[in-house]
């Protein structure tokens, strides 16, 4: 927590010190203010650490000594075009006080131009959709000047690159449930013949147990037809052989991701420089309840025997996702419960907007809900962003809490009595 709020500080003053055309005037701030209405078309100066010090000419402020920054001021002609094709005014807004508005245009205290309202706008209701943040509004110029960049949501080809451990398998156990079903197979097929029902029903016994041991293993039923063929002895699950059984580790939220079939390269630190091709031939279905994860069963091409069994390896499976709407890794801000982006809607409007994400992949995010192909949002100096974000919601929570407490009753004082004068004496 206490992590946390430092954090948030130091994003907030470095919001102060970079935005501090857009810092809010706060009301009620003691100091030397030099401001003379709204200075024509004059240009501003302003303290980036003390907002409240507005001045006509580039001197120092009068509380640290800094020098004051001019302030870039929006002029009617952008305003006219900011505001074309966008639909009706409502009202337009105070830059930095949400809860001030007005039906004309007007400026601000440091003479910043207030932000046209339109029909259907997602400041019209004035809800923070994203808790903790609020709009930022910032001019294509200072944009480029603090390094904002964005990018456009796109589809693209994405693949899952799944890295496990895993070990070439000494397992002794399968071993045998394979050489328990191959001999269960051929007593069924010697005695089918047989005129004692009981007898066949036996051997059909003996094999259907033979094949749910292999079932739990992962083993479908194509591939305990081919592990029957004679030329198959399974002898490489005990002893070094041409083909090696690896066995692969993967957490529960890959196992949708990994299917058999998939090719996959082996590596082990025993023999650097060399890496070996495998192919996915079964998954066991069953948890691990200990390590939250499933076993692969991997077959390797092991011609000169270099893999042993019991040996450890590394193993990369690359899992296809197919064409998916997807942004860069560095677009998204995650909360924890809830994940979003800055998405650009032009003339310097950055909206935080909540998104839902699926899986990471090539330095992408799978989108599965709230951007659609073509929007663009941010994704470069996004810590500042979110500084500012963070500094807006938090300046229109006071400017609300403030209006709510102007709005309560003020409670009437009771009357006393004075004291005559004759009670007196």
């Amino acid at each position: 927590m206490e992590k946390n709020r430092k954090r948030l500080l130091i994003g907030c003053f470095m919001a102060l010190v970079l935005f501090a055309p857009f810092a809010f005037f706060a009301t009620g701030c003691k100091g030397k203010v030099h401001q003379s209405g709204r200075h024509g078309g004059k240009a501003l100066y302003q303290c980036a650490m003390h907002p409240q010090i507005v001045s006509d000419k580039p001197e120092n402020c009068p509380i640290c000594g800094m020098r004051l920054m001019r302030v870039d001021q929006p002029s009617s002609a952008t305003a006219k075009k900011a505001s074309k094709g966008k639909g009706k005014i409502l009202y337009y807004q105070h830059p930095m006080r949400p809860d001030i508005t007005s039906p004309t245009p007007a400026k601000d205290e440091m003479g910043m131009d207030y932000i046209p309202v339109y029909e259907g706008d997602n400041r019209e209701s004035g809800a923070i959709t994203i808790p903790g943040h609020g709009e930022v509004n910032i001019s294509p110029e200072r944009q480029q000047l603090i390094g904002v960049k964005t990018t456009t949501a796109q589809r693209i080809l994405l693949n899952v690159t799944i890295r496990a451990v895993g070990r070439v398998a000494y397992d002794p156990e399968l071993y045998n449930f394979l050489s328990e079903y191959k001999q269960a197979v051929a007593a069924e097929e010697r005695i089918k013949e047989s005129p004692l029902p009981q007898v066949r029903e036996r051997a059909e016994a003996l094999i259907r147990s033979s094949e749910l041991k292999l079932r739990q293993l992962g083993l479908t039923e194509d591939q305990m037809k081919e592990l029957l063929k004679a030329d198959q002895a399974n002898s490489n699950l005990l002893l070094p052989s041409d083909k090696a059984w690896v066995y692969g580790e993967i957490y529960e939220y890959e196992m949708k991701l990994v299917k058999p079939g998939q090719k996959a390269q082996i590596t082990t630190p025993a023999l650097p420089g060399m890496t070996f091709e495998g192919k996915i031939i079964a998954i066991d279905p069953i948890l691990n309840a200990m390590s939250r994860t499933l076993k692969v069963r991997i077959e390797v091409i092991n011609q000169d025997k270099s893999l042993t069994p019991e040996m450890f390896v590394d193993v990369v499976i690359e899992a296809p996702l197919g064409e998916k709407l997807a942004i860069p890794e560095d677009a998204l801000f995650d909360m924890g419960d809830k994940q979003f982006v800055f998405i650009d809607q032009g003339e310097g409007r950055l909206v935080p907007t909540e998104i839902k994400v699926g899986h990471e992949a090539d330095g992408y995010y799978e989108i599965l809900e709230g951007l659609t192909e073509g929007e663009k949002v941010v994704n470069s100096a996004n810590f500042l962003i979110d500084s500012e974000s963070r500094f807006r919601a938090a300046a229109k929570g006071f400017g609300g809490a403030k209006k709510q407490e102007q709005n309560q009753p003020v409670p009437l004082k009771k009357e006393t009595s004075q004291p005559k004068a004759s009670d007196q004496h």
